[in-house]
């Protein structure tokens, strides 16, 4: 087979070659009768070096000219004559002066060489009768100035009207366009490459009554089709005060949309540019439209639209021009299922319904066409709703896959105490989700006051920053954008199930929430993001971070990759559980920036008290990792960095449950062995002393001197600070026991009960006690303090000694007890005669 393949490539070489060496050598004979007002000029090419000529007896020239009733016969000096000259057949007819040929236009004169060729037929017609011509299938199609035909066979069609010429258009084949009606005369050209095989020019020529406009074109669409048309010497001005009609022939079973996509407007002086429709069922025809308004669709069947101009201004005229599109589709299935789109509670919020890639792509005009329609007449392929209003829309696309929602929000602060107060849910509302088209985009635009900032939290879900280390894979994300008219932060892109609770920002904020794929319908009843206006912050934007122990959290700076702007504060609080420590660390090991003005700094600081702050500028190591015991902060500052440099950081923060030292653990064991100890040894010395059968009694000597006269200075510290008062011993049973009665009237000791001296207190010790405890009045404020005391003998009071072997227990008692509250153990002379 590929054999065979080359041997035909080869031949047909051969056979080509052979053609061209038999042209060069033959020669053509060109002869034009009189009658057919025919003239053939033969030329080189423009922009082309003049190395072929035309020998006409045995003379050589550039180009040559054939007019009518001449017989000229001539050569090529040349091989390949197509490359340098090309030819046009201009043909005369005058349905002024005389009779029109009407009926099928003939390729004339036969026998031409093989050169791009341009066949002309310019007829001149009075402006009181039309001209149609009418094209043979497959008809033709439209093109803009500059694009060029598939098979490179293209006509151009010119309109004459006295001395004006308006060009109505460059025309394919292959199309819808069947007729067009012109008045007056014509200019008709069919363009033909010089392999072209066409023998025929593929139209017509009828005689019409007078259009009373400019032209009449007419398109006829079979089955789901498009056209796309322009205004006469598009993208020049449509004629001055100019009316033509474009005439679409459709099924009653099919739909049409009328779409115009670029279009403008001249300067009018007198009346106005408009578009008038002749639609199938109105009962208002002409329907008029303006440009700017959106056109009619979903027309069932066949109808017309006319363009009508208007008294330009002569100084300023303007341009006016249309390209629009037809689109005939078949009705879809679910053309009467409307949806209910209920606006009326939302406040400054826009809802856009769109094809996808909008508005940065322009679809195809060859591409199926999807429309959004809010009443039976009104569809476009971009459709925006505006809050406070019910709409019911319906849907003419065979594909919703292909359509999208982006929606708009604005938030503002009017009054800061009432902002202050109020927490916004950032939930994308469920008539939206509803909609069986795919949410693309929720912009919220949140607007704050001076001295006013801006908290995003997200209490249950947290965020997670999109990092390359750390990547977002749930099915929608939100870009968070800090603005002023100076400057634009870009936060990040943050997605739901991380570690950041809360994010306070300075300027007003904007946040996009970005879908991806369809679980976007499944997780949006899961949203949790909450906004809220806070009082002004230092640092342009600051995070709280409360990770999940088992996780590691990468942090990086805004603004990322490109670094943040200069004098920009970011910083992070992260919060530790009191069971972990944290173990912080940097990507890298310096900030890699070099300051122009001012200092970058890194500062990074527990949150306890007398806590060591870590700083660090740009020209420094960065901190080695860390371990982290308590809650911190980590600060990021910029200074103007130098060109080419920029700050860009990222750290990391794992958690690990908390070592306790071995040695604390020993010294915990021992120290509670110790106390087991002495509670034993207590409990002991409890039960042999109720074992005693003779309790220790204090013996009060009378006969002892209290006090030596001339000797003082044994109690210098006084009454207050020494221990003089306290009792050695007080056991079960008191010497004065046996004066206490009790309520029957039985005297019994007093066991146990260690009762505190209410009297005056001195300096000096008290006398003995009486053989009653009465109460003595106090003494006044006033009482001189006595003068220290001599040397005095040791034995004031004498107590009898335990058995061998007890313990005393009363200490604790005496130690409760022994404040300033009583007497000293010796009294002067005085107060003993006064007890007596």
């Amino acid at each position: 087979m590929a054999a065979g393949r080359a041997l035909a490539a080869l031949l047909a070489a051969l056979l080509a070659a052979s053609a061209q060496l038999l042209q060069w050598e033959a020669s053509f004979t060109i002869s034009l009768r009189t009658v057919d007002n025919i003239t053939v000029m033969i030329k080189l090419r423009p922009s082309v070096s003049p190395s072929c000529q035309i020998r006409v007896k045995n003379i050589t020239r550039p180009e040559l000219k054939i007019k009518p009733g001449e017989n000229v016969t001539f050569t090529f000096t040349c091989s390949t004559p197509e490359k340098y000259f090309i030819m046009e057949i201009q043909k005369n007819i005058d349905c002024v002066s005389g009779p029109c040929p009407f009926g099928d236009v003939h390729l004339y004169p036969p026998g031409l060489p093989r050169l791009n060729r341009t066949f002309i037929w310019d007829v001149k017609a009075s402006t009181k009768a039309g001209l149609e011509l009418k094209f043979s299938t497959p008809w033709l199609r439209q093109i803009e100035p500059g694009e060029t035909c598939p098979d490179v066979v293209s006509y151009n069609i010119s309109s004459c009207i006295d001395t004006a010429t308006v060009n109505i258009g460059t025309f394919c084949r292959n199309g819808s366009v069947s007729r067009i009606k012109l008045l007056g005369g014509v200019i008709m050209s069919l363009q033909l490459p010089w392999d072209s095989p066409l023998t025929t020019s593929g139209f017509n020529i009828a005689n019409r009554a007078s259009i009373k406009r400019l032209c009449i074109i007419e398109s006829i669409l079979k089955g789901e089709s498009s056209v796309t048309l322009m205004s006469p010497n598009y993208p020049l001005s449509f004629p001055e005060d100019e009316l033509m009609t474009w005439q679409f022939v459709i099924p009653s079973n099919m739909r049409a949309s009328v779409f115009f996509h670029n279009y403008s407007l001249s300067n009018c002086e007198r009346k106005e540019e408009r578009v008038e429709y002749y639609l199938p069922g109105s009962f208002s025809n002409p329907e008029v439209f303006k440009l700017s308004d959106s056109q009619p669709a979903n027309i069932a069947g066949s109808f017309n639209l006319s363009l009508q101009g208007c008294d330009q201004d002569a100084q300023n005229p303007g341009i006016l021009r249309l390209l629009f599109q037809v689109v005939v589709q078949h009705p879809q299935v679910d053309e009467n299922v409307t949806h209910l789109v209920d606006l009326s509670k939302e406040w400054n919020m826009t809802v856009t319904i769109h094809f996808e890639g909008w508005p940065s792509r322009i679809p195809l005009m060859s591409e199926p066409i999807c429309l959004i329609c809010k009443n039976p007449r009104t569809c476009d392929r971009v459709l925006t709703l505006v809050s406070g209003a019910v709409y019911k829309i319906s849907f003419l696309c065979k594909d919703l896959s292909r359509l999208r929602i982006t929606a708009e929000k604005g938030i503002s602060c009017v009054d800061i105490r009432w902002c202050q107060r109020k927490i916004y849910s950032l939930l994308v509302p469920k008539v939206i989700t509803q909609l069986p088209i795919r949410l693309h985009k929720f912009i919220w635009k949140l607007l704050a006051p001076d001295l006013i900032n801006i908290e995003i939290t997200s209490p249950s879900l947290k965020l997670q920053q999109h990092v390359p280390e750390q990547r977002c894979n749930t099915s929608y994300s939100y870009s968070i954008v800090s603005a002023t008219p100076e400057t634009e932060l870009n936060v990040g892109v943050f997605c739901p199930g991380g570690s950041i609770e809360k994010i306070q920002m300075r300027n007003n904020i904007t946040i996009s929430l970005k879908t991806f794929g369809k679980g976007f319908l499944n997780e949006s009843n899961h949203q949790d993001l909450k906004m809220s206006f806070v009082p002004h912050i230092k640092d342009e934007c600051t995070f709280t971070v409360s990770p999940d122990p088992k996780a590691k959290v990468y942090l990086q700076t805004p603004n990322w990759p490109y670094g943040l702007p200069p004098y920009v504060s970011i910083s992070w609080y992260v919060v530790v559980p009191s069971k972990q420590v944290a173990h912080l660390g940097f990507s890298k090991d310096r900030m890699g920036i070099a300051c122009e003005t001012g200092r970058a700094y890194v500062n990074i600081k527990e949150e306890t008290l007398g806590a060591e702050e870590t700083v660090r500028r740009e020209d420094e190591l960065l901190p080695k990792p860390r371990n982290m015991y308590h809650d911190f902060w980590v600060n990021v500052s910029n200074c103007k960095p130098v060109d080419k440099t920029q700050l860009t950081l990222q750290f990391w923060v794992t958690f690990a449950d908390k070592q306790i030292d071995l040695g604390v653990i020993i010294a915990v064991v021992a120290g509670a062995g110790v106390l087991m100890a002495i509670g034993l040894t207590v409990c002991c010395v409890k039960k042999k002393k109720k074992k005693s059968q003779n309790p220790m009694v204090g013996v009060y000597n009378p006969n002892v001197n209290t006090q030596v006269p001339g000797k003082q200075g044994l109690f210098t510290k006084g009454r207050k600070n020494n221990e003089s008062h306290v009792y050695a011993v007080i056991d079960d049973a008191m010497v004065y026991g046996h004066l206490l009665k009790e309520s029957n009237g039985s005297v019994a000791p007093e066991v146990d009960v260690y009762r505190p001296f209410d009297g005056p207190i001195g300096s000096l010790p008290p006398s003995p006690p009486p053989f009653s405890f009465r109460k003595d009045i106090k003494r006044s404020p006033n009482t001189e303090e006595p003068l220290p005391l001599m040397d005095t003998d040791h034995d004031t009071y004498t107590f009898a000694h335990q058995k061998s072997g007890q313990s005393e227990d009363s200490g604790d008692t005496n130690e409760k007890n022994n404040a300033d509250t009583s007497t000293s153990l010796l009294e002067n002379k005085e107060q003993d005669d006064l007890a007596e």
